[in-house]
């Protein structure tokens, strides 16, 4: 049980390998998995973390390679969460920035498609904070945490909390 089977150098490079590898997947896979959490969304987190874990610590399956592995990850995540507070190039490329979907009134379609949203899903997202025509939008941006702000013509910002559900079709 206290006995090693790979060296511990080998588990905290195969931890750091898995972190990265899943960090750049997850930050590939858009804002839009960053809101609020689908059941889809658990099921997948939950089944990467049991696809991984052997990748991880290898054919070691003692509680110090656990708890070697779970340290690893621990550290590289402090040490990125670090990083992207001093670090602005970091910053971006960990959480990418703000996407304009409204200006003036208009509709950036090609933005709109690139954050995978549709026209019903934005104006489904608008109407839960009372703008009822796009026409009547200053400026609507999908932020870097998913929430989707609008600023209504002559208007203050508002902020939709949990977007998730605007941002992809159930089923």
């Amino acid at each position: 049980m206290l006995n090693l089977m790979v060296p511990a150098w080998e588990i905290g490079i195969r931890a750091a390998a898995v972190y990265l590898a899943t960090l750049i997947g997850l930050r590939l896979s858009g804002k839009r998995e960053i809101g609020q959490m689908t059941l889809f969304d658990l099921v997948t987190l939950l089944l990467l973390a049991n696809a991984v874990q052997n990748a991880m610590v290898g054919p070691d399956t003692s509680l110090i390679g656990g708890l070697l592995a779970a340290g690893a990850l621990l550290a590289l995540n402090a040490a990125v969460a670090y990083g992207r507070l001093r670090w602005q190039p970091l910053r971006t490329l960990m959480e990418g920035t703000p996407t304009l979907l409204v200006l003036h009134g208009r509709v950036l379609e090609r933005n709109l498609r690139r954050e995978g949203l549709d026209l019903e899903l934005l104006e489904a997202a608008l109407r839960e904070h009372g703008v009822a025509d796009i026409r009547d939008v200053e400026m609507a941006v999908l932020e870097v945490d998913g929430s989707i702000s609008v600023i209504p013509m002559g208007g203050t910002t508002h902020r939709i909390r949990h977007p998730a559900r605007f941002l992809r079709r159930p089923g």
